[in-house]
């Protein structure tokens, strides 16, 4: 793909990709002995947490960035982004699913993403958020609620994005299944080294604990 025509720098900024995400998600993984499956194309390439064919799945620009490849692209490319690497990742996420419950297992669905601090000129304060609509979101709730009791966090409800229309993963896996589910949005800047990613895996990782021993009191 070329790099879609965009140099290093549109790359590796946050257009691209969820910065630390990917460290966090692998060290929740060890800590909590928890499957973690995570898309290695970037967003832009298409973004697996939207449906195929949704405006914002292949951006043709992202946070004023214009990326030629995608705007030049015609349905039959987008077909085939889709059933090479969404779908693929989409049924990965599934199988594991089923597998789990097919063995009995506790089966709680968390989607991990990360925000930038600054989008279109505005300043996001939350340093964290969940995100949650319909189907089972007690346990959504109750990581909310945990998150809540430190005011310095500032715990976005469904901020700085809501799971209404946009999301996929989520909906698609846990609503009709009434899976317990939760998506969380870190901020970037908090995740940029080591450090922040340790400190912020022990405190997802308290957050999880706490949720999964409140969720089915709400």
């Amino acid at each position: 793909m070329a790099d879609l025509g965009l140099d290093e720098t549109e790359r590796t900024r946050h257009i691209a990709w969820d910065i630390g995400i990917a460290a966090l998600g692998e060290a929740l993984s060890e800590r909590l002995n928890a499957t973690f499956i995570r898309q290695t194309y970037s967003r832009l390439v298409i973004d697996c947490n939207r449906r195929p064919g949704a405006p914002d799945s292949i951006p043709p620009v992202s946070d004023g960035t214009a990326i030629a490849a995608n705007a030049a692209l015609d349905a039959a490319g987008a077909a085939a982004r889709a059933d090479a690497i969404h779908a693929p990742y989409q049924a990965v996420i599934g199988e594991a699913i089923e597998r789990r419950l097919a063995a009995g297992q506790e089966t709680i669905l968390i989607a991990l993403h990360s925000f930038t601090p600054r989008m279109r000129g505005i300043d996001r304060p939350w340093k964290v958020g969940i995100l949650h609509d319909k189907g089972d979101s007690r346990f959504a709730r109750a990581m909310l609620e945990y998150f809540a009791r430190d005011p310095d966090l500032h715990a976005g409800d469904n901020e700085p994005y809501s799971m209404d229309i946009i999301d996929y993963t989520i909906p698609f896996h846990a609503y009709d299944r009434r899976l317990p589910y939760a998506e969380i949005e870190i901020r970037q800047d908090l995740l940029a080294d080591e450090a922040g990613i340790a400190e912020w895996c022990d405190r997802t990782e308290q957050a999880l604990i706490s949720a999964r021993a409140r969720y089915r009191d709400l």
